[in-house]
């Protein structure tokens, strides 16, 4: 009977992998298991993770081998690996690629080297409707119209394609990326904006062209975008989160490429043009005038004859935009994110309709590079007062929610933190609009919150980048991308239940390299034994995976 006494891993039957942290492999073990495995829980000396169909298919995709996976389990394995494991990992990853696609004359053709695979295939309900005549025993017709959603529905029986239809060029368009920026610096892409902009790329052809890439907030997403642009050459449509991140992308573009301001294009509420290059946002695509009415402007995806679509925060996918990529699969796309976590449980829909994940750096490997801050992470807990401990007892789940996140004995935690940081710069970032809103007033801090106009926001956002204001508080409208790059201070005074990615999101904000100390502290507020500490633990997990820990501090 094997036994390891210094290994970290204990690897079980049911695919669960428990993780010890005390031991002196447990950071080479944490960063293996990230790229194959997910994090379901991370209390401080045993972290439980879980293989997956899906985190072994963007692993295959990335083009991890199975001998890769079972050699890093046998090689921090405490006890012996069970041999149900990989046995069942073989078959899991060898799923990935038993399903090609492939251009036709006649369409696209769905092929497998198991013609009982195929026969299986043909006969799943959801799939029936979206195949065409059978051609043998290996293939089958698939009209090119039901290319995104074949691929979905297989996903979802557990059988991911392998895409090597290839893609429909667009526009061409003749531009390149600039050595120096408008204000005479000297830029270039970093190494692994390059490496990632090739493995997005691929052949060109039919390998790559689609597919996600995952880079730690304030590593240069926007610079992976333009040099994907740039590799291709094609007219490119890039939806983003909002107008303020629309407008950070499109300034990024004319600092850093020969692109012209008459060939950058913003299609929002306030203007409507389509250019080579045309930003939208996710909320304008998905506008309609009721429930029951067509969406307005959907039509700007078929509009134009683009070659590539840019999908920021590709994690936030409305479900009204992944039926429209469903219809967008000749196309080249795109994806960029901090996290692929989704708390819906989309995933597999951004892996079958956006790509697999092509590309993935972890946080605390750009960190020791120096290309993101280092940043300190505390959670302070704070007591109820006897009134509102009362409240909390008789309140309902959802309010309990609320009660503890609005403690008012955040208050003086809050004002004691401005102390400690006198000399730094400064994000509250909470949920409650009521609770920013008296915080505002309070301690005479501007406000960023849903209904600031535009115009406001913009005029904020300068001030703080400026320094003539030193905090800034500001509602969810600022857990993406919000460019500050001189924030080096985040407290989180609430947050939107369990979300991790709104928890990877805001600790993003202050991210961005530093000049001097390459420093950043994020502070989270959680009034204790409350249902908001359950969910302020949930909320930790993705960064926990990354190798961030979490001091505790208790306060009255």
């Amino acid at each position: 009977m094997r036994y390891v006494p210094e290994n970290p891993l204990i690897v079980q039957s049911d695919y669960t992998l428990l993780l010890e942290t005390m031991g002196p492999h447990f950071r080479p073990c944490r960063d293996a298991l990230a790229r194959f495995a997910e994090l379901v829980k991370s209390p401080d000396y045993v972290h439980t993770y879980r293989v997956s169909p899906l985190s072994l298919w963007n692993a295959a995709s990335s083009g991890m081998t199975v001998d890769e996976v079972v050699g890093y389990l046998e090689q921090y394995a405490k006890y012996e690996v069970p041999p149900n494991v990989p046995v069942n990992i073989r078959e899991t990853m060898g799923r990935y690629g038993r399903l090609k696609l492939y251009k036709d004359p006649r369409g696209l053709r769905l092929e497998s080297v198991d013609p009982i695979l195929m026969t299986e295939v043909c006969s799943l309900k959801p799939v029936i409707p979206l195949l065409g005549a059978r051609l043998g025993d290996n293939a089958v017709l698939v009209d090119p119209g039901n290319r995104g959603e074949l691929k979905q529905a297989l996903t979802h029986a557990g059988h991911p394609v392998e895409d090597l239809a290839g893609y429909r060029d667009g526009e061409a368009l003749d531009f390149t990326v600039t050595q120096e920026m408008k204000n005479g610096q000297p830029w270039a892409l970093r190494d692994y904006q390059r490496l990632a902009v090739e493995t997005f790329h691929g052949d060109g052809l039919a390998q790559g062209g689609s597919g996600v890439i995952v880079l730690p907030c304030g590593a240069g997403k926007t610079m992976v975008g333009i040099g994907a642009m740039a590799r291709l050459n094609m007219k490119t449509l890039i939806l983003c989160t909002n107008v303020t991140a629309l407008r950070q992308w499109k300034n990024e573009i004319l600092d850093k490429t020969t692109l012209t301001e008459d060939q950058v294009g913003e299609y929002s509420g306030e203007m409507k043009d389509i250019k080579a290059v045309t930003l939208s946002t996710y909320q304008m695509l998905t506008f309609r005038k009721s429930r029951n009415d067509i969406f307005v402007h959907f039509g700007l995806f078929d509009k134009e004859n683009w070659g590539l679509v840019i999908y920021d925060e590709v994690h936030l996918l409305p479900a009204p935009i992944f039926r429209a990529v469903a219809h967008l699969q000749a196309r080249r796309r795109l994806g960029l994110t901090a996290t692929l976590v989704r708390e819906d449980g989309k995933e597999a829909d951004v892996f079958a309709l956006i790509g697999p994940k092509r590309y993935d750096v972890p946080w605390k490997d750009l960190e020791h590079q120096g290309w993101i801050a280092s940043a300190s992470c505390t959670e302070i807990r704070v007591g109820f007062s006897e009134e509102d401990r009362i409240r909390y007892a008789v309140a309902d789940d959802r309010e309990k929610f609320r009660i503890a996140s609005i403690n008012a004995r955040k208050g003086p935690v809050i004002e004691s933190l401005l102390e400690k940081h006198t000399e730094d710069r400064i994000l509250i970032l909470g949920m409650y609009v009521e609770q920013l809103e008296f915080l505002s007033r309070r301690l005479n801090l501007p406000l960023i919150e849903g209904r600031t106009p535009q115009k406001r926001r913009d005029e904020l956002y300068e001030r703080f980048r400026s320094g003539q204001d030193r905090v800034l508080v500001i509602s969810k409208v600022g857990n993406f991308s919000v460019d500050l790059p001189d924030a080096n201070v985040a407290i989180q005074i609430s947050g939107t239940w369990g979300s991790r990615q709104e928890e990877a999101q805001r600790l993003g904000r202050i991210l961005r390299p530093k000049q001097g100390v390459n420093k950043a502290s994020f502070y989270t507020l959680i009034t204790r034994d409350t249902v908001e500490q359950t969910f302020g633990e949930k909320r930790q997990l993705f960064l926990t995976e990354q190798g961030y820990a979490y001091r505790i501090e208790a306060r009255e």
